[in-house]
């Protein structure tokens, strides 16, 4: 995998990934990628338009290409990955040998509020968020701890307590960037 450690944000919509991804990486002077931002620009169109046109299968299949490239890159980053990035084996495979991962958690009820009216949430299309959230957890809660070098409960902490706890966490395990 890459030549230089890096973080690899995991967990569910909502959790946080993103947001704790850039300001991480600006408090640490690296970049952050989305991966879902990545897919889009290498689509084209939104990750909505690709569930639409293309379905989730092409969806997942991007993901896991662009996943491999990043991870491969060598280059030092936080990657805040989609919430199923984790659903392919091979996709675990790379996470866990390519740099820290940490699992953002919350509880279903937590997300379910973040993301309820968030529109470019494909798999949130037709169904109530909660519901949504509960089934989603059921399926990916064993996927995230099986890839996770820690876990961190986003929804009891402020974004600054979290960025601290992982920036501890960090220099304790040695993978300070």
């Amino acid at each position: 995998m890459g030549a230089e450690i890096f973080v690899i944000l995991i967990g569910p919509m909502g959790a946080g990934k993103s947001t704790i991804g850039r300001r991480l990486a600006a408090r640490l002077g690296v970049s952050c990628v989305d991966l879902d931002a990545v897919i889009v620009e290498r689509a084209g169109c939104s990750i909505p338009d690709i569930f639409a046109e293309q379905g989730e299968a092409s969806f997942r299949a991007l993901e896991s290409e662009c996943l491999k490239t990043l991870c491969e890159d060598g280059k030092k980053k936080f990657l805040a990955t989609g919430g199923g990035a984790v659903l392919s084996e091979a996709n675990r495979q790379i996470i866990k040998q390519s740099g820290f991962v940490i699992w953002l958690d919350a509880r279903p009820e937590v997300l379910a509020k973040r993301i309820g009216g968030d529109r470019n949430r494909p798999l949130l299309k037709g169904v109530k968020p909660l519901q949504r959230a509960r089934e989603l957890d059921v399926q990916r809660r064993p996927l995230y701890k099986s890839c996770a070098d820690l876990r961190i409960d986003t929804g009891k902490m402020k974004v600054p307590q979290t960025i601290h706890t992982i920036i501890d966490a960090m220099d304790k395990t040695s993978y300070m960037m």
